[in-house]
């Protein structure tokens, strides 16, 4: 961790109207993370809340469901749609009421669009599947946020890299799409490690990019990557439970 604390009067400002994290006293700073976390954790509870009511409501699943099997490219397209959204909340809104907003629009749109894999999960013979990949998930990204939030570690110049091969990524997934290839267990663990590059990357980002106000916005940036790798966690734990 920086163990200099500058005096709070002389710290530089950011367009949030904080102060960056790293920079804030320990208290200030203690509270942002400790904001941040239970803002995620809202966001995942929300996020179960709403999957425990569409697959309990006959006349909200079966559109989903029914849309999604009719054009799987609605899945990729919802699913730029909505890291977009997520992107652009968490980089430029100001107002914390347009971050709650589009924290809340987030969630909606990961809710849905999670619908058909976890169908699918659920009607296997394994009833472990769906708990596993929570399991699995949540300990990759518990793993990666304590380490860097003990080191204190910036790792804002894997930015680049990683925009570049999460393009990439999209670019293969909608090459496969078009040409009805199947993408298999080696593009999921790929995109498992991508995602964890991305959570080391937002976690750090938390701390040196972030000011003390945006919490909303910083759980909102740790949401998009959080579900992304339980989505392909999940593809890997199904992967290996129809081979048994």
């Amino acid at each position: 961790m920086n163990n200099y604390t500058p005096d709070y009067y002389d710290q530089d400002t950011t367009a949030g109207g904080g102060v960056f994290a790293i920079d804030a006293i320990a208290s200030e700073r203690a509270a942002f993370i400790r904001k941040t976390y239970m803002h995620l954790a809202g966001a995942i509870f929300v996020f179960m809340g709403l999957e425990f009511i569409i697959f309990s409501t006959p006349a909200l699943m079966r559109p989903i469901l029914g849309l999604f099997t009719v054009s799987p490219w609605i899945i990729l397209i919802a699913f730029l749609g909505a890291s977009w959204i997520a992107s652009s909340m968490a980089s430029s809104a100001k107002s914390l009421g347009t971050q709650y907003a589009g924290l809340g629009l987030y969630t909606l749109a990961e809710a849905i669009i999670f619908v058909p894999i976890l169908f699918y999960a659920s009607s296997m013979s394994d009833p472990t599947v769906i708990p596993i990949a929570a399991i699995i998930t949540l300990c990759i990204f518990g793993g990666l946020t304590a380490y860097v939030l003990a080191t204190g570690a910036n790792f804002s110049y894997l930015g680049g890299g990683l925009s570049i091969a999460l393009m990439a990524a999209i670019g293969i997934a909608i090459g496969a799409a078009f040409f009805g290839v199947s993408l298999g267990l080696w593009f999921s663990a790929a995109m498992v490690l991508l995602m964890s590059g991305f959570i080391l990357y937002e976690t750090s980002n938390i701390l040196h990019q972030y000011s003390t106000d945006q919490y909303v916005s910083a759980s909102l940036a740790l949401f998009a990557s959080v579900a992304t790798l339980f989505w392909y966690v999940l593809r890997i734990v199904m992967m290996f439970s129809s081979d048994d």
